[in-house]
Parts: structure tokens; sequence; C-alpha cells
């Protein structure tokens, strides 16, 4: 069941929001915790209820583990033990439903297959099995580290299945959620919450369906061509590639969006996961607010823990590269995630190295910047961006090289467009939509639409009249979003996200 569906919006979510609130009316949290729980797993259970088997399998083995680490206090040794196997029983799962064939086929390659020919059947990937695994493996983690305290079974259950964030993110914290369960006013009808999130998750809707899914028809011929090995010219690769650009922005901010508005209809307040990323003047502040809880997991669980920036220059170099190739590697099973993640890794390389260069040698204040040097370093980090996407998107290596080759110039510099549509004026609205205008925590910033887990300085003052309040000039643009929107649900795609 997709968000940017009929049912979802005039049955799933309606029945699950009036059963919500009706069961709090009997005074019991219980009731209303189980409806919940049981309606995130029958929106899990919608694609395949096999997946159901698989979540509850996880839930239960992480629940116990994840409380018998926490009785071991007076006893690290033996609490590490069991996080040790936590771990390992978590990437083990991962690791067979989404890279087993992966591994079996470069290891075919590898050994020859006339000599050894490992042959599997055919998996099929559960839905969100990287999300709410990366959350348990937190969850484990941070009872390890005395973070929480043991919970009941219920709780746990819907801080693993909460359905506005369990297929796609954000990755959350179990001391972020369940606490505000806990909280008497999460179980009244407060209807600030309802108009904040409805108008957030309207303004995500149209994202995804007019926005996205309107620009998706542009980029996917070009790749489509890429991986046929057709000729491509300098512009049509880089039109190409700047579709997929725009519409991988749209789409991914616009589930954020969704996700943060379902949740706040409930009282309840997620991490925020995706900030203007394109606005970013370096790498490193791109990945402050591109995919924010997976860069939070990464740094806390993987960079950290690998000895951080703590073992000086060249370790701390290593540690970025080694943090990005298995960031790649958690996107998909395939080599063009790992060189994605490479390239995002060299780049960190490149931008803590020019910073340490700035600082040592010119003996600059990197806190002081020119306009100008702003405006350079986001055009720059921008087009870097675009290019790794290539990697992202291709379904080969072979047809993320060829699309790459021609983006470079190796194939001529022709300005044709290859025989391939694209509407310049969209580009030119999308690009003034993604430089320029507020995204929706700005918008609704006086409003605590969500918790911020890194903290980012707005690149333009946001105009008053920008701001949402709950007036009768919103009403109206919130009216016309939902207005078009279901005009264009006829034509339901999925989310990109969904495939990781």
């Amino acid at each position: 069941m997709l968000f940017n569906s009929y049912e979802f919006i005039f049955l799933f979510l309606p029945i699950v929001v009036l059963g919500f609130f009706t069961l709090s009316r009997f005074r019991s949290r219980l009731l209303s915790i189980g409806w919940l729980v049981a309606a995130s797993l029958f929106f899990y259970g919608y694609w395949n209820p096999k997946y159901l088997l698989l979540i509850l399998a996880s839930i239960i083995f992480n629940y116990y583990l994840g409380n018998l680490i926490n009785q071991q206090t007076k006893n690290k040794s033996f609490a590490s033990q069991l996080l040790l196997i936590g771990i390992v029983v978590n990437l083990g799962c991962i690791g067979y439903f989404k890279y087993a064939h992966f591994f079996v086929n470069n290891l075919n390659i590898l050994l020859g297959n006339n000599f050894l020919n490992f042959n599997l059947e055919n998996i099929i990937l559960p839905l969100g099995i990287s999300f709410f695994t990366f959350q348990q493996i937190a969850y484990l983690v941070d009872s390890y580290q005395e973070k929480l305290k043991n919970s009941s079974f219920l709780n746990y259950c819907l801080f693993v299945t909460f359905f506005p964030q369990l297929i796609a993110g954000p990755i959350v914290h179990y001391q972020e959620m369940i606490p505000q369960f806990e909280k008497k006013e999460t179980y009244a009808v407060n209807w600030n919450n309802i108009a904040i999130g409805l108008s957030i998750f309207s303004i995500g809707l149209f994202k995804k369906v007019v926005l996205a899914d309107s620009i998706a028809i542009y980029a996917n011929p070009i790749f489509s061509a890429a991986e046929s090995s057709q000729s491509l010219t300098f512009l049509s690769a880089w039109l190409g590639a700047l579709a997929y650009t725009f519409q991988l922005y749209f789409d991914f901010s616009g589930y954020a969006d969704m996700a943060i508005g379902i949740a706040r209809i409930f009282g309840i307040i997620l991490p925020l996961n995706f900030y203007s990323p394109y606005k970013s003047v370096n790498i490193t502040e791109f990945w402050r607010r591109w995919h924010m809880t997976l860069s939070r997991f990464l740094r806390d669980y993987l960079y950290i823990p690998l000895g951080g920036n703590r073992q000086g220059i060249i370790r701390r170099y290593i540690n970025l590269l080694i943090t990005m190739l298995l960031g790649g590697l958690w996107h998909g099973a395939g080599w063009t995630f790992i060189i994605w993640g490479g390239l995002h890794g060299c780049y960190l390389v490149i931008n803590h190295g020019w910073h340490n260069f700035r600082s040592n040698i010119l003996k600059q204040d990197l806190k002081k910047s020119t306009i100008f040097g702003q405006i350079m370093g986001q055009i720059i980090t921008f087009f870097a961006v675009v290019i790794t996407w290539v990697f992202f998107r291709a379904t080969s290596l072979d047809g993320a090289l060829h699309m790459s080759q021609s983006m470079l110039g190796m194939n001529g510099f022709s300005f044709s467009s290859n025989g391939f549509d694209f509407p310049k004026k969209l580009f030119i609205v999308l690009f003034f939509i993604i430089i320029f205008l507020p995204n929706t925590q700005e918008i609704m910033k006086d409003y605590n639409p969500s918790i911020l887990t890194y903290k980012i300085k707005e690149r333009y003052p946001i105009p008053k009249w920008l701001q949402w309040h709950p007036n009768a000039l919103w009403s109206v643009i919130i009216a016309l979003f939902n207005f078009v929107c279901l005009i264009k649900l006829s034509k339901i795609s999925e989310f990109l996200y969904f495939q990781f």
C-alpha cells in the first residue's frame, strides 16, 4: 500500500486515525497502541503476507536480546558478546535477503563458472528490511550503552512497525519515539496536530505525484538508452542525469514529508530526514542534509567506532572511505552502489583535505566565507552529486559508464538533444524550487514539524507570507495541492527508496 494511493488516503489512514482516537476514549493506552501495531502490520503485509513472518521473527529476537543486554549492567563482557551476536544475526539476515545473489555471482566470476558454480533460488527482498534492521541494531547498541531501560513488548513492536516510517525511514531511535506515546496528550484529539500533519502530508504528496513523477518520464528513456549502449550526446546525457537528480529529490523529499505528516496526525514528531541538500556548499554539508538519519547512523555506529577523526588525518580519511563504501552497499547489492558510495567517500576526503589546507597552511578562518565562495561551492557540490547519481540510478555498471562517459565529453561535446524531448521550462521551475524556495521544515518552522538531527543554518531568509499558518490563504493552497494530486493519482508509482 502506497502513501500516494486512493486506498491509503481514503480508507486505511482515516480508519486507523479514527480507530486510534476512538479507542483512546476508553482511556486504555494498551488498546490504542495495540490498534496501531495491528494496523502497521497490516500495512506491511499488504504487499506480501509472507513478509510478516520475517519482521515478526526479527522483532521477537531483537526485543528479548535487547532486554537481556539491558540486564547485564554488571557484566559488560557478557553484554558485549550478546551485542555481537545481535549484530551478526541482524547483518546475516539482511545479508542473505539483500546481498546473497550479489556475492554468489561475483564469487562464481572470481573462481570461474567451470570450477565452481553456486546457484541460488530467487530471493524476494522484503520491503524496508534495510530500515527496520538498522533501527533494531541501534536499539541493541543503545541498550548496551545503557541509554534506555527495558521496554514492554507492545512498545517495542510499535517502535519497529509504526507505519509512517516503517518502509523507508526515517531511522528512529527508541527514545525519540516511544516516550511521545507515553504522554497522555498523545491520546486526545488535537486539531492543531491534525491540521499541521495533513498540511505536511499534502505538500509531500504534491512533491511526489506532481513534481517527481512528472520529471521521471524524461529521465527513464535516457538511462534505458545508456543501458542498451545507444549513442548519447553530451547534452542529452546531462539532461537525463539532471532529470533523475530532480526526480529523486522530490520523490525522497515527498516521502519524508508524508511520513512526518502522517505521524504528526497522531501527535508524534519524527526526526527530520531531508533538508534541501542541493543548497549545500560542500559535500560534508550535503550529507548533513540528505538522508539525515542514515548519515547519523553511519556516523554513530560505524565511523566513530572505527576511530572517527581521533587517530590522525590518514586514518580519518580511511574511516570516511570505509563508511561511505558501506553506506553505498547499504543502498543496494551492486557495484554501481559501491562506486556511488566510493565517489562520495573520495569527495569527503577531498573536502576535508581542502579545509585542512585552508586552515593550517593558508591560515584562513573557515567560519568566514564570501558570497562568491558560497555560490561556487554550491555549484561544484551540485554537479559533483549529479555525476554520482548516474551510478545510483543505472541498473548496470556498463550503463553507468556509458552515461558518465557521454557526460564527461568522451563521446564529443554535441549540444543536440539526441531526439529526446526535454521541457526546458519545467527544468527551470524545478531548479528554482530546489535552490531558492523554502523547504517544508522552513515553511512549518513555527509549529515544530520535526526533530532536528543536525544543526543547519538557513541559506536564505524566509518571507513571512511563505510560512505556514492555519489561515484562509494556506487552506486554499493546500486544497489546490490536494485537488491536483487527486487528479494525478490515477498514475500511481512507487517511491524510489522502497527498493532499498
